[in-house]
């Protein structure tokens, strides 16, 4: 099974840290990483969106984002 997820991340630069450790231990059942963040006139917000395209352990995954931030999941 395969899932698509999305992370709502509201103060990247305090959260990279946290988020990395758990891509990094779900590393091997994560196929695709995307970052999403708005840029404002000559400078990065603050917040973004992650999609990532994860095979199997998905409600693990689920489990361990969703802890900590807002994650919408569609399996297929």
């Amino acid at each position: 099974m395969t899932a698509i997820m999305g992370i709502s991340l509201e103060n990247r630069t305090e959260e990279a840290v946290k988020f990395q450790e758990i891509l990094t231990e779900h590393g091997c059942n994560i196929r695709t990483r995307i970052g999403l963040h708005p840029i404002g006139e000559y400078k990065c917000i603050n917040s973004g969106i992650i999609l990532l395209e994860v095979i199997n352990d998905i409600n693990n995954i689920y489990d361990c984002l969703s802890k900590y931030w807002t994650v919408q999941i569609m399996k297929f």
